[in-house]
């Protein structure tokens, strides 16, 4: 049982012994046996009797005084009198205070703030280095001018057409990135709460009905390729290049690899006696390892790299730069091509090339030619039962390339070979194709 009192002092409240003491006003002192001291209230709501914490007591600067916990139990009094349970009172307004707080934060939070956090949550999962600085550099030019200042949670469609209106038709590969970004950023800030409601960046059922489509203002260029029929004759002329660069470029032509696949080939990845190129997948563009069967004029470019190789390691390059322990420039490559007169043609335009002669001359199953340019065909669904990477059939198909490519092929002066005929088996010929044959 509580100890009666007809009222505290001040001396009372510091030398109180443990107990609890009334002082009025459903104000009362617990006093622990440990020493703590305690304000406490309590009152009866629809029957029940109820105790809510004031606060510590006692003498020192964080504790509340006598004087003011009876002002605080006499607030509460008049509270239980007009109804108002002050716990679900207290309740109510520490969720307000935790919403102001939230709502604090939140107005802190800039759209330049959360689009840096962004990208560096994300960077560590970007494979090319260049891509972090990409995303910085386009944001900081047309997204920052624009809505960089602003809080998130206030960016609107008014501010995303503000960034993008300037550029859309003039730079419009540009504006569909920047778009995009802005797009991630603001779902980013949505999923860490920072900001409700639609992202006014989304493109499809929104945008869509603001800005011409990127086909209207500026159709999808594609890289530019030589003729397939003419690729014979170019290879010859290219046989009579010097350099690395110009060996690099038969490679990549012979292999239909991507530009930064061959100037990243390290000889740790080639087999010759498996005549088997095994392109890890961090250097890929779908992050999966791909293998590349070596045709015989693959394996004698590379038997010349060997002659010229200055560095026996395995993590040497195959096709080494002006320092052996780098790779060629990313623009080593295109150089051969403007010195021979081709600047109308990319690199990256004969994978375009391989593509071509190969849907055109062989009756090759689509998923066998995709499967050679390192393409992901279909859904995820579609992918997780497609395991295989159908090696042996691109073997085929990357002999009779070579065959075509090579002489006496070159030959013709520039007129286009004979279609070859070529065996199903060789280079996976889709079954409805066989049966055209028979």
């Amino acid at each position: 049982m509580p100890r009666k009192s007809a009222g505290l002092t001040a001396a009372k409240v510091r030398t109180a012994a443990p107990g609890q003491y009334v002082d009025g006003d459903g104000l009362r002192l617990l006093v622990r046996p440990t020493g703590a001291r305690f304000w406490i209230f309590r009152f009866t709501m629809a029957g029940k009797t109820r105790e809510m914490g004031l606060g510590r007591a006692g003498d020192d600067r964080a504790a509340v005084p006598l004087s003011q916990a009876r002002d605080r139990a006499a607030d509460l009094r008049r509270l239980v009198k007009d109804g108002i349970d002050p716990l679900t009172q207290r309740e109510a307004e520490a969720v307000a205070e935790a919403a102001a707080a939230q709502m604090a934060v939140i107005q802190a939070m800039t759209f330049r703030m959360v689009a840096e956090t962004y990208v560096a949550a994300h960077s560590g999962g970007w494979r090319n280095p260049k891509h972090r600085a990409q995303w910085s550099a386009t944001l900081e030019t047309y997204a920052y001018p624009h809505m960089g200042s602003l809080p998130v949670a206030d960016v609107g469609t008014e501010h995303v057409l503000a960034a993008l209106e300037p550029i859309w038709r003039e730079k419009a590969e540009t504006a569909a990135r920047v778009r995009g970004r802005v797009e991630s950023i603001l779902d980013y800030a949505t999923a860490r709460q920072w900001r409700t409601g639609e992202n006014p960046a989304r493109w499809r059922g929104h945008l869509s009905n603001l800005l011409p489509s990127r086909g209207k203002v500026a159709p999808v260029e594609h890289h530019a390729a030589l003729p397939w029929g003419e690729v014979a004759k170019f290879l010859v002329n290219l046989a009579k290049q010097p350099g690395i660069s110009a060996l690099a470029l038969q490679f990549a032509i012979f292999t239909a690899a991507r530009s930064g696949e061959v100037l990243g080939a390290r000889w740790c990845e080639i087999d010759v006696a498996a005549k088997l190129w095994t392109v890890p997948a961090e250097r890929m563009k779908a992050g999966r390892e791909h293998r590349v069967p070596l045709s015989r004029p693959s394996l004698t470019i590379l038997t010349q790299m060997t002659k010229l190789r200055t560095r026996d390691a395995p993590d040497a390059c195959v096709f080494p730069g002006a320092k052996p322990e780098k790779p060629l420039s990313i623009m080593a490559m295109a150089m051969v091509l403007r010195r021979m007169k081709h600047s109308d043609v990319t690199v990256h335009g004969f994978r375009s090339t391989f593509r071509d002669w190969a849907g055109e001359t062989t009756a090759t199953a689509r998923e066998v030619l995709e499967a050679a340019l390192a393409h992901t065909v279909g859904s995820k669904t579609e992918a997780a039962y497609a395991r295989g990477d159908l090696f042996e059939k691109r073997r085929g198909l990357m002999e009779a390339w070579a065959t075509y490519c090579s002489p006496p092929s070159a030959q013709h002066s520039g007129t286009a070979p004979a279609p070859l005929a070529l065996a199903p088996q060789q280079i996976g010929e889709s079954p409805a194709a066989a049966d055209n044959h028979h």
